[in-house]
């Protein structure tokens, strides 16, 4: 019985919902429904039942949840008490996205490298398609990333974090003195972005899909590079908001009001099905361990 099926039932019965399982767990829906479907073909029982008014757990459903969430709790006690008996050895691939790795990189290698002392770490930082396309070609083993609306079936997907963007300019920019910078507004500017088919370029293109005069947008795939064009005012970026607090804070760098606010940036940590190895799973409750806390606004600093 595969753990990460009982681990599908028990969020979708949580939440009611296969969409809303499928959002938080970053899979598609067709991927959480055949877990399901897997499950219950292995228990020999019907455990949801879905029709017009939604989905509702059945009566074996109800009577099998507390069993699933026991096997669950008794399995991570049982890899915790491994993991904290044996010392993990070997070399770990890790694919990082551009601006984890700006925020973050430094403390999560100290924290891995205090927890895993005999690990050596391969470091690689880029867009998030590249990363899953990397992780499926078996080039990484584990990858901190952009949550995107489709994960292939093939990959272990959890949510890691969540970060406020905002539209931002240097203080010459004409823009800073509107009360409220419209769509319109907003378009009059060259714009500077992540590159092509990352998730907040594909934002742009729906932000601006409508206008008869779409805006210039500039991709740069180096965050440190993409804060150095903003500062010298080459254009206007919308980026997540701990990238640019120090900036802000010092007046470096204006937060633009906008009268449509920017969604949150979700990113999330992944590994291969096939990988079965507990070093990804460590390294996933220590991610989550350190970004639980503050961002470090010394990774924000103009020198990057």
């Amino acid at each position: 019985m595969r753990l990460r099926n009982l681990s599908t039932f028990i969020k979708v019965a949580r939440l009611g919902s296969f969409h809303a399982a499928s959002q938080q767990l970053h899979a598609s829906q067709p991927a959480i429904s055949a877990r399901i479907i897997a499950l219950e073909e292995e228990l020999g029982v019907q455990l949801f039942i879905r029709d017009k008014s939604g989905t509702r757990i059945t009566a074996w459903g109800s009577q099998l949840l507390p069993y699933a969430e026991k096997l669950i709790a008794i399995s991570q006690e049982m890899k915790a008490q491994v993991n904290h008996d044996k010392p993990q050895k070997g070399t770990l691939r890790i694919g990082i996205a551009d601006t984890l790795a700006h925020l973050w990189l430094s403390s999560l290698l100290k924290h891995w490298q205090e927890l895993h002392p005999l690990i050596s770490f391969e470091l690689t930082s880029d867009v998030t398609p590249t990363l899953i396309r990397q992780l499926q070609n078996h080039q990484i083993d584990f990858a901190l990333m952009v949550a995107e609306q489709s994960i292939p079936p093939n990959l272990v997907v959890d949510p890691l974090c969540n970060y406020p963007q905002c539209w931002v300019a240097t203080p010459g920019n004409p823009l800073i003195d509107n009360t409220l910078c419209t769509i319109e507004d907003l378009a009059t500017a060259p714009i500077l972005s992540f590159p092509r088919d990352s998730r907040p370029w594909h934002y742009l293109q729906q932000l601006f899909g409508a206008l008869n005069e779409p805006p210039v947008i500039h991709t740069c795939s180096s965050v440190a590079n993409l804060l150095n064009l903003i500062r010298q005012g080459v254009g206007i970026a919308l980026l997540p908001r701990p990238l640019v607090e120090q900036s802000i804070q010092s007046k470096e760098l204006i937060a633009l009001t906008t009268q449509v606010e920017p969604p949150a940036l979700a990113f999330c940590y992944s590994w291969r099905l096939d990988d079965d190895r507990t070093l990804p799973n460590l390294l996933a409750d220590d991610s989550r361990a350190i970004m639980q806390f503050p961002v470090p606004l010394s990774s924000n600093s103009s020198s990057s």
